[in-house]
């Protein structure tokens, strides 16, 4: 499949099994020339491989949301680079409203014995 993808969209959960996954290996078997857009989890790309592949041309750009370290530090090479769109790692309405009916759900679900919604599964990574 790797070698007919023109568009690479990452949003996989982080398990030990995807951690890294978006490495040199992976960008080599891609259509050269592709895109890759990350908005999975910070760990599954190999930053260092990410940099390699669009400076050799193997990929011709890449839109990441997400970092192995959040917020992404000033003077990361990502902030410069030419073929990478840096986004705001907001996926979630942060109105008042919507923090309050979050903070409401939670709060009631604790009280109730129950597990809140939207926990993360630490034992399956998401």
């Amino acid at each position: 499949m790797l070698g007919q993808t023109e568009v690479l969209v990452n949003l996989l959960p982080l398990t030990p099994e995807t951690k890294g996954i978006l490495n040199r290996k992976t960008f080599a078997r891609m259509y050269r020339g592709g895109y890759l857009i990350q908005v999975g989890r910070g760990e599954h790309l190999v930053e260092a491989d990410l940099l390699a592949a669009l400076e050799d041309g193997q990929l011709a750009g890449a839109a990441l949301d997400v970092f192995a370290t959040e917020p992404l530090p000033p003077r990361h090479p990502f902030w410069r680079h030419p073929n990478i769109v840096v986004t705001p790692h907001d996926a979630c309405e942060v109105s008042v409203e919507a923090i309050g009916a979050t903070f409401r759900a939670t709060a009631e679900a604790i009280r109730a014995g129950r597990r809140p919604p939207h926990s993360i599964d630490r034992e399956r990574g998401y």
